[in-house]
């Protein structure tokens, strides 16, 4: 503890003795990327080592650094930038070591160093008084006294060859390691989003179906360990698949390794100049670096999370895989976050400066950001979402304003725009500012429409609703069923046209089914192919709705009602280089399959699984030509549906499967177990399925 308190009091002083720095103009980009924090950099040494001193219009401040030594006891002093523009001696002073140390500086460098910086780094400040080649030919005489570091500075005086080096690594080292923060941070955020591209651009590349059945099978499909993905492991968290491990691992080494790599401490050094130094110098790099790091995160979280994600539009990644990123990178941010506060905090206690320093705006800012992340991390958790998914939503969009807006005024309170450290938090409003836009972009699209509700059975119910278009999956708001206006659902649209005389509280689909029937081969299983009835039809889209709590209980006791429709979502795989598409669902599953089967020009087989007859009846006349074994009230025998299947036939098949999370698991475990063993195989799954 002895060790630590002196690395931390040796850390206090950078703090300090940068304080005369923490406003300035507006800088523009990132540090080394379009912003320089100390060029030319013996300009800047020059005028450092005079900081510190005395001039005789300087003022005593109240500022009292305890247990420092004899440079850091003279930080109470306060010179306006007027002094400094205007003080003869401190002029001719820093003239003078400019032009010992500055000759392979431009002169016009050097001047408008001067006319910028000399009283400060204020947008709005007076210029010196004498130009800089005015001020040293002010010089008569070569200045023989050499300025000791704190003492007054009263007459034209030498600064040692000691101190302008101490002074000169310090600054230097420090920029290159702030220039290091955000050259890691960059190669975090363009990472996190080109490898997800780059690996989607391999399914362009011809690659034999058999090899990439059996890289599947044991590198992308199975979870990482177990036999579960979408079912939850003891109701808290989903496994998730080895493909999907790998990159998550990539994301916490890349962390790991970012945060640990390129630190370098330099001596002498002025701002770290105790026995501790190097030590008290790398800790505050370490501590900056998490901030930088944790900011550059926080873009790829508002990515990761949106359903209008611009990756989802350019990869073959699901939303479910970049829900579950999103996640991952949340615990990153947000223990980068707490590790940047318990450092700094750690800093000023045993710098005695706690208490004034946790009074200032930026701190305050700083601790309601980390705070509101960590607080966003227990309450996002899977129970938390599954059982109050509404509320959770709420708080976590506010939250999450609070964190961006804490962290924007925890930078402008302590470094206005100077640096650019807030550019990471305008990328992480840009994207989410962009997929807001989205949402209402298509909201707008399809305005205010009529839903048409017609109950099915005790359990399910058919909405349909006219003069829309989409595939895939949308979103529905129902803005009259709750106060809650801005609340939305996702469904997966069965169908993208209705019967033309479809009418509220009767159905359409009930009538047309009577006329087919079913034949039984006396198996476990209802088997038959839909015959054609053609009818008129009009463009819409039809959701099958499982009631239960909330919204879709409500929806039961309406037969027309207002909806907002946000569509359309979620793109089909491309099934092209598979002849045969098999469909195993479970449901209201069946509303992900009907559409993608529609589009499959090869042979179509689905197998359902469902609660009663009449579900499976309503949707009949919405899989002509599909063959079909329906399962009513009895488990699918899923291992041995795959292995019929998919054993009898040499062509490529795509397997998809929409329906209860323990159906999907097991269909994967199947699907991967067969493309391991069996080199003949050759088939490609396709999970559809709603992710918390």
């Amino acid at each position: 503890m002895t060790r630590l308190k002196s690395i931390v009091l040796a850390s206090v002083h950078v703090l300090v003795s940068s304080a005369h720095v923490t406003t300035g103009r507006d800088g523009h980009g990132l540090i080394g990327y379009g912003i320089s924090m100390y060029n030319p950099l013996c300009a800047y040494t020059c005028r450092d080592v005079l900081s510190t001193s005395m001039l005789a219009c300087s003022e005593h401040t109240d500022m009292h650094m305890p247990m420092l030594k004899k440079r850091e006891m003279h930080m109470d002093i306060e010179t306006s930038p007027e002094c400094y523009a205007s003080d003869d001696s401190f002029l001719r002073t820093l003239a003078y070591c400019m032009s010992t140390h500055c000759s392979d500086v431009a002169m016009w460098s050097l001047e408008k160093y001067w006319n910028l910086n000399v009283a400060g780094r204020q947008p709005n400040q007076p210029v010196p008084k004498t130009t800089y080649q005015q001020t040293l030919a002010n010089i008569a005489t070569k200045p023989s006294v050499e300025l000791v570091l704190g003492e007054d500075l009263n007459q034209t005086m030498l600064v040692s060859d000691d101190d302008y080096q101490a002074s000169y690594n310090a600054q230097a080292m420090f920029e290159k390691m702030e220039d290091n923060h955000e050259k890691y941070a960059i190669v975090l955020i363009v990472s996190g989003a080109l490898i997800p591209i780059a690996f989607s651009l391999l399914r362009f590349v011809p690659f034999p179906t058999a090899l990439v059945t059996k890289f599947n099978a044991w590198f992308v499909d199975p979870p990482v360990f177990g036999s579960r993905h979408k079912t939850p492991v003891a109701g808290l968290f989903h496994v998730p698949t080895r493909g999907q491990a790998f990159f998550i691992f990539y994301l916490v080494s890349i962390n790991v390794i970012l945060s640990a790599v390129g630190y370098r401490g330099i001596q002498p050094n002025s701002w770290f100049a105790s026995i501790l130094g190097r030590d008290g110098e790398i800790i505050t790099y370490v501590t900056n670096r998490m901030g930088v790091l944790s900011f550059a995160n926080i873009p790829l979280l508002f990515l990761y999370a949106g359903r209008n994600n611009v990756l989802l539009w350019l990869t073959n990644w699901s939303h479910g895989t970049f829900l579950l990123l999103h996640h991952w990178v949340a615990w990153i941010a947000t223990l980068q976050a707490i590790l940047h506060s318990a450092i700094y905090l750690e800093i000023y206690v045993h710098g005695g400066t706690h208490a004034s320093e946790a009074k200032l705006p930026y701190w305050i800012w700083g601790i309601v950001a980390t705070l509101c992340m960590s607080i966003l991390l227990p309450t996002s958790t899977l129970p938390v979402r599954k059982n109050v998914y509404e509320l959770f939503l709420a708080w976590h969009v506010v939250l999450s304003i609070f964190v961006l807006v804490g962290c924007i005024w925890h930078i402008f309170k302590r470094f206005t725009r100077q640096w650019g450290y807030e550019t990471w938090i305008y990328t992480a409003i840009a994207i989410w500012g962009f997929e807001r836009a989205m949402r209402l972009t298509r909201l707008a699209r399809n305005g205010i429409k009529t839903a048409q509700v017609t109950i099915i059975d005790e359990d399910y119910i058919r909405v349909n609703i006219e003069n829309v278009s989409g595939s895939g999956h949308a979103f529905l708001y129902f803005p009259t069923l709750t106060w809650r206006v801005w609340e939305n659902h996702p469904f997966s649209v069965a169908s993208t046209v209705l019967p033309a005389g479809d009418r509220p509280g009767t159905s359409q689909y009930d009538a047309d089914v009577e006329k087919l029937g079913t034949s039984s081969d006396g198996s476990d299983s209802d088997s038959h192919q839909a015959r054609q009835y053609p009818s008129p039809t009009k463009v819409g889209l039809t959701f099958l709705v499982r009631c239960k709590a909330g919204v879709t209980a409500q929806l039961r006791t309406h037969g027309r009602l207002p909806v907002l429709v946000e569509s359309a979502y979620g793109p089909h795989a491309d099934l092209s280089d598979y002849s045969r598409l098999i469909c195993i669902a479970g449901g209201v599953g069946i509303t992900a399959c009907i559409p993608i089967m529609r589009a499959h020009p090869g042979m179509r087989k689905l197998f359902w699984g469902a609660r009663s007859q009449k579900v499976i009846d309503a949707m009949t006349p919405s899989l002509r030509g599909v063959e079909m074994e329906s399962y009513v009230g009895k488990r699918m025998n899923i291992t041995e549906v795959l292995h019929r299947e998919l054993m009898e036939g040499s062509a490529p098949a795509a397997v998809l499967v929409s329906g209860p999370s323990e159906m999907a698991d097991e269909v994967r475990c199947v699907i991967s177990e067969l493309g391991r063993q069996n080199k003949g195989v050759r088939v490609k799954l396709i999970e559809e399925a709603f992710s918390w």
